[in-house]
């Protein structure tokens, strides 16, 4: 049976490249080339188990293969700035994780927590702030765990420990938003919006227009578990004895104070911090300044980490996965096939106005996990499409792109939907939430989601110099 479902998914990603190329055999042989190798990746994404990584390494060689990219193209893509910036904040990353740093300070904010309205929002404090340290959701998942089953084992009630279940995958995947380094589709939208319109997001200025997106939907996610999963005297029971257990084994087994590591990890996640919001005043590239940072993270007796266990901790995959679809979406959109499939998608959207384009854009994006499950992936498709449709439907394109990579980060429907929804569904000795109770909270979740995207997009951005529209 497995060898036949095998057969008929690979018969259908033949199938609809055949299609896309019947479809568009008349257009100029760039385009059309490039729009059935990027059909073909999705297809083979969305209806076969081969890695995303090996199937986007092998559409990379299709392309060069036909001549639609340059060697040049996908080896620049991957020696340019965006790759060199997340491997310098992996690597910065690893070390704060090596030290203990982000864990004791998870502790210390949940541990100052009343009632389990109180800790459910201190949590959601406590992994938002991960978002502007961890460039990886999966990273940020996995540094949790350990905080997560210390936390819901103390907690008696099954139905308090299922919505804590619940409530870590969810922040983790909406707080992303608040940082460009909060997910690897983050830096290819901010790679696109450069490309195609000159306009540089810094990472001060992803920030200012993300944070608020990313806090406001969190603790919206946190508000909906709670009224939504928990009766009114769960919301109020008294969680001051849990949280400061949790936090004196913390303490025993950590020290009251901060290490020699701690500190040195902190000095250093401050230094590069701040010189990456200041890049207007010293105009230092943020890549440079992660690479000198993730080398002083590594120095003997300065760092937190060792080159081989920070090395080890750099996400090579996702880097080769980020280099293909970047060159993928550069190809769509310099080759013209962007161009050509937004226009029958504005065929169907003609006359509507922006906002109901903005709308459309927002709610497709948002529903993208359903096919789409790696968030890189969801951006490489959509990204280009939605530049190109916002500029000829009057909407500005950067609001777009940053609305639509905004509303993809909604990846709550299925477990396998995220890789930390599926990594909290199933956690050791603490119980966690089923297929039924993920898909209600989406339903709630969803509309919240959209209509807070919306709202950034329509009052916010335009307040912090991104207009809505063109006109």
């Amino acid at each position: 049976m497995q060898r036949i479902g095998s057969t008929l998914r690979a018969a259908a990603v033949i199938a609809a490249g055949a299609g896309v190329w019947s479809v568009t055999a008349t257009w100029p042989s760039r385009p059309h080339t490039v729009t059935v190798v990027v059909a073909l990746v999705t297809a083979a994404w969305l209806v076969t188990r081969l890695d995303n990584t090996l199937v986007a390494l092998a559409a990379a060689a299709a392309l060069i293969g036909t001549g639609s990219v340059s060697t040049e193209e996908l080896l620049g893509t991957l020696s340019g700035p965006t790759i060199w910036f997340l491997i310098g904040s992996c690597v910065i990353a690893a070390g704060v994780s090596a030290s203990g740093l982000a864990e004791r300070t998870a502790v210390q904010l949940i541990g100052g927590s009343r009632s389990v309205r109180g800790l459910a929002h201190r949590t959601t404090l406590a992994l938002t702030l991960t978002a502007f340290a961890i460039p990886s959701t999966g990273g940020r998942a996995a540094l949790s765990i350990p905080v997560f089953r210390m936390v819901g084992r103390s907690l008696s009630s099954r139905r308090l420990q299922v919505a804590l279940s619940l409530l870590f995958p969810a922040v983790i995947l909406l707080s992303a938003f608040a940082s460009i380094l909060g997910a690897g589709a983050h830096l290819i939208t901010a790679h696109l919006i450069t490309a195609a319109t000159g306009v540089k997001i810094s990472f001060l200025e992803w920030i200012a227009l993300g944070a608020p997106v990313a806090i406001v939907t969190s603790h919206l996610a946190a508000e909906v578990i709670l009224v939504g999963f928990l009766s009114k005297k769960d919301r109020r029971h008294p969680v001051r004895a849990v949280a400061k257990a949790v936090r004196t084994q913390h303490l025993m087994a950590h020290g009251s104070s901060l290490t020699s590591r701690e500190r040195r990890a902190a000095a250093t996640v401050a230094v590069i911090t701040g010189l990456w919001l200041t890049e207007p005043l010293h105009a230092l590239n943020p890549a440079l300044v992660a690479i000198a940072g993730a080398a002083v993270m590594m120095l003997p007796t300065v760092g937190a980490t060792t080159p081989r266990r920070a090395l080890a901790a750099v996400p090579w995959r996702l880097l080769l996965l980020l280099t293909c679809t970047m060159t993928f979406s550069n190809a769509l959109i310099g080759s013209g096939a962007a161009g050509r499939i937004a226009t029958g998608a504005l065929a169907t959207l003609s006359g509507t106005g922006p906002m109901v384009t903005l709308l459309v854009v927002v709610i497709v994006s948002a529903a993208a996990h359903l096919a789409l499950h790696s968030r890189s992936a969801r951006s490489t498709v959509l990204i280009p499409m939605v530049l190109v449709t916002a500029t000829a439907a009057g909407l500005n394109p950067v609001a777009a792109a940053l609305a639509s990579t905004a509303a993809a980060g909604f990846c709550l429907t299925h477990i396998s939907s995220a890789k930390p929804v599926a990594m909290f569904s199933r956690v050791e000795d603490v119980a966690t939430f089923d297929r039924h109770t993920l898909l209600t909270f989406a339903a709630l979740l969803a509309p919240l989601m959209v209509g807070a995207t919306l709202l950034a997009a329509g009052w916010l951005w335009p307040l912090l110099g991104i207009p809505l529209t063109t006109q």
